[in-house]
């Protein structure tokens, strides 16, 4: 059973798969009489055959590491961020977008609390997931009247391991 061992997320490393969220850009302007930083186009929105839905997601089943998953999903119209409500570190799993995914394509990534992301449109990725019961998120994706959401399944399982998080 092939194993992921998760990797510190980065603008970076996180590129390939989506955007980062997060307020540590050196370019903030300030706002409101100065009396606030303003960190502007964190991330690049897309909504193709549908307009752009803001939501909160809340988690109603905590997970817990090690975590077996058989699916990925990518959304082909449109890309999609979370953005987590109170500070919680996020464990996303990605893969390029294509037509196609293998497990030898996926990479594993944690936040460090303070992070949002948004992912590209078309890029493969495991459903949200949270380690704390009631942790929301907020969600910026696609809606409309098309559907937006492909699902594959692996042969077998992969195991996301505890690596630099812990519940």
């Amino acid at each position: 059973m092939p194993v992921l061992k998760p990797e510190p997320l980065s603008r970076e490393s996180f590129a390939a798969y989506g955007d980062v969220i997060e307020s540590s850009s050196p370019d903030a302007a300030a706002m409101n009489a100065e009396r606030f930083e303003r960190f502007d186009d964190l991330c690049r929105v897309e909504a193709h055959a549908g307009h752009i839905s803001v939501s909160i997601a809340r988690c109603r089943s905590v997970t817990t590491l090690p975590y077996s998953f058989d699916m990925v999903e990518r959304h082909p119209h449109g890309s999609q961020a979370f953005v987590p409500l109170t500070p919680c570190r996020m464990l996303v799993v990605v893969a390029p977008p294509g037509d196609s995914v293998a497990a030898g394509d996926l990479r594993a990534f944690v936040s460090n609390g303070r992070q949002g992301i948004n992912y590209h449109r078309g890029t493969w990725h495991m459903p949200l997931i949270a380690f704390e019961l009631g942790q929301e998120f907020l969600v910026i994706d696609r809606s409309g009247k098309t559907p937006n959401c492909d699902l594959h399944y692996f042969d077998e399982p992969i195991t996301l391991s505890a690596g630099a998080i812990s519940n």
